[in-house]
């Protein structure tokens, strides 16, 4: 079982990693539009739209590689304080209640809503019209990864009531934890303090 849910943990790194290069996409389709309109005097109708849907797919297909990491905001103040058990109960109640039946709904009203826009081949409304209905899949498929993802995350929390722990999920970045940081350069505060003499401060005239 464990098997599986990282194979799931896998799919949906890939596919967030992947459609994260839309990031680059869209910064130099930006500075080029910027650069196009206000210096070549040329500005581009199609261009806001594309950019539109860009980052429409890069928020969307991320969904599924957030929680993979278990990133999505939650409050940690309290949450962070319960056992185990505590979290995974509270976890599984919301699953239940809430992720499931709101992404089942996303999930077929976007199949209804992109074969609809295919049916007309749906296009932007601009004077260069775009195609629109190819993106307007993207509203299923997100939807698609994001329940095969909380179906992951449902087993997650059942294996953790059974064995009083979490189990392991897939790793990718991480924030930079200062303490850990320090342990493997082995560096000390004292170190540290020792070498803030050698830093200016204002009103020095050294």
């Amino acid at each position: 079982m464990q098997k599986v849910l990282l194979a799931v943990d896998r799919l949906s790194t890939w596919l967030g990693q992947f459609f994260a290069w839309t990031i680059v996409i869209l910064t130099l389709m930006i500075t080029g539009e910027v650069f196009s309109r206000y210096v070549l005097n040329e500005p581009h109708d199609w261009a806001l739209n594309v950019q539109i849907m860009l980052y429409g797919t890069l928020f969307m297909m991320a969904g599924a590689y957030t929680l993979s990491k278990n990133g999505h905001v939650r409050g940690d103040v309290l949450y962070g304080f319960f056992q185990p058990r505590t979290q995974a109960t509270i976890d599984l109640v919301l699953y239940i209640l809430f992720f499931l039946p709101g992404i089942v709904a996303l999930t077929y009203a976007g199949w209804t809503y992109a074969n609809e826009s295919l049916a007309i081949r749906e296009k932007t409304f601009s004077a260069t019209p775009l195609p629109l209905y190819p993106f307007k899949f993207v509203i299923p498929i997100s939807g698609g990864m994001l329940l095969l993802q909380g179906f992951v995350e449902i087993v997650r929390c059942i294996t953790c009531l059974r064995d009083g722990q979490w189990p392991s999920r897939e790793q990718d970045v991480e924030e930079v934890d200062v303490e850990k940081l320090k342990e493997m350069v082995h560096v000390k505060d004292e170190d540290i303090a020792a070498l803030d003499k050698y830093v200016p401060h204002a009103g020095s005239t050294k």
